[in-house]
């Protein structure tokens, strides 16, 4: 493969999330762009399939402040490994991405990195929940979205009047005073466990008042890491009544079960927490459906040693731009088609933030992932690109593996 960005892949089958195919053909790329036609080399690519690259909208890069546990450069290495091609990166520095100065600091950083970087910018100063920041100048910086991912918006009044800004608003919908010193899903393991459990209503309760906020106001916000039935259920019948909602979720969701924690310990926690089995079904239920617009991986990096402190005090959080192809592929291939899953996992993300991604049309970024849906592997952590190592994914058998990936017709990896 040349790295180049002009040139024709030949012998490939392309997804096209956009039209919902999947076809034989070329696919042409001329000056990093996708055209009809290009005058660049051809590049046989024995059958592989290609796709729009991935685009997550959830991942903590943890630069500036915690560099240890992830910085810019690592986390970008570790999409482009993972076919991810675009990032949001969370507002939960040190400090706070809450001023035009730390956006302006972070899009510096990435200039160069081989992904592309949405910084998302606070909700309120600090993630204090006092105050809004200053969403205009913020966006004249550079900001994508706007969250205090890590903390939920505990006032409604606030959170109101950040939706009537017309800024995509991005909820870490969780009541903190439900949750707040709990590991895992209050049930049958955090009892066998001894450990406070950490509610669902917690969640719901705060998705369905972020969706009547939203219905209220007319105001967009998207749910992170959406992660039980009843969420689904409320995110389903709010855009029903017209509410400008959208939500996601993370592999881990539609993978794994409360349950599994029993085994994984640290490398399954993160909040939300792993539900139930009947939540999992009504996860992967609801990406087929459309209820769920994305697949994101809320990428949450820490430190071996601060996973090492047991369940109770162990930090939330896990490591995924390296398998969220391959784990969406292994556990939703028989639910939905190609097309399918790279529609939540690439297309509508980029929609979502308003941004150049997830289509293979003439004049679009040429952003592509080569992979083969039909080669298995072992996740082996030791191999990642990440500085993070935490994954429940250790140890699995996953299909689909990453080839290739070329970010605006550049190739930036080669398996």
């Amino acid at each position: 493969m040349e790295n180049t960005n002009s040139f024709r892949l030949k012998n490939v089958r392309i997804v096209d999330p956009e039209r919902g195919k999947v076809r034989e053909g070329e696919l042409c790329v001329k000056g990093g762009v996708f055209a009809a036609e290009t005058d660049g080399p051809a590049i046989d690519c024995g059958g592989l399939f290609a796709a729009p690259g991935l685009v997550d909208m959830h991942v903590h890069l943890r630069e500036p402040g915690q560099t240890e546990k992830e910085d810019i450069a690592s986390g970008c290495a570790a999409a482009a490994a993972g076919g991810v091609t675009t990032v949001a990166c969370m507002a939960n520095t040190v400090p706070p991405t809450d001023t035009p100065e730390r956006v302006k600091f972070i899009l510096a950083r990435a200039k160069d990195a081989p992904a592309r970087v949405l910084p998302v910018a606070c909700v309120t100063e600090g993630m204090a929940g006092e105050k809004l920041t200053d969403f205009a100048a913020l966006r004249k910086a550079g900001a994508a979205a706007f969250s205090d991912d890590g903390r939920p918006v505990g006032s409604a009044a606030l959170m109101l009047a950040a939706l009537e800004t017309g800024e995509l608003i991005i909820a870490h919908s969780e009541d903190a005073s439900l949750t707040d010193g709990r590991a895992v899903n209050a049930g049958p393991v955090a009892e066998k466990l001894g450990l406070p459990g950490r509610p669902a209503c917690a969640e719901e309760y705060m998705v369905a008042r972020d969706a009547l906020l939203a219905l209220t106001s007319g105001g967009r916000v998207h749910i992170a890491h959406i992660s039980t039935a009843l969420s689904v259920d409320i995110v389903r019948r709010a855009k029903a009544a017209g509410a400008r909602i959208s939500c996601e979720t993370a592999p881990h969701y539609f993978t794994f079960t409360e349950d599994d924690v029993l085994c994984l310990g640290t490398d399954a926690k993160m909040f939300p927490p792993l539900r139930t089995a009947r939540d999992r079904e009504a996860i992967i239920a609801g990406l087929a459906d459309g209820t769920i617009d994305a697949i994101a991986t809320d990428h949450a990096p820490h430190t071996a040693a601060e996973k090492a402190l047991g369940l109770e005090k162990a930090p939330g959080g896990v490591v995924g731009l390296e398998t969220s192809l391959a784990a969406s592929l292994t556990a939703l291939g028989g639910r939905m088609t190609l097309p399918e899953i790279f529609k939540r996992l690439s297309y509508t993300p980029a929609r979502l933030l308003g941004v150049d991604g997830g289509s293979l049309a003439p004049g679009a970024r040429a952003d592509i992932v080569l992979f083969d849906p039909e080669e298995s592997f072992t996740v082996d952590p030791a191999r990642f690109k990440s500085k993070g190592r935490s994954t429940p994914f250790r140890g699995m058998t996953l299909r689909g593996a990453v080839k290739a990936t070329y970010l605006a017709g550049k190739l930036v990896y080669k398996a």
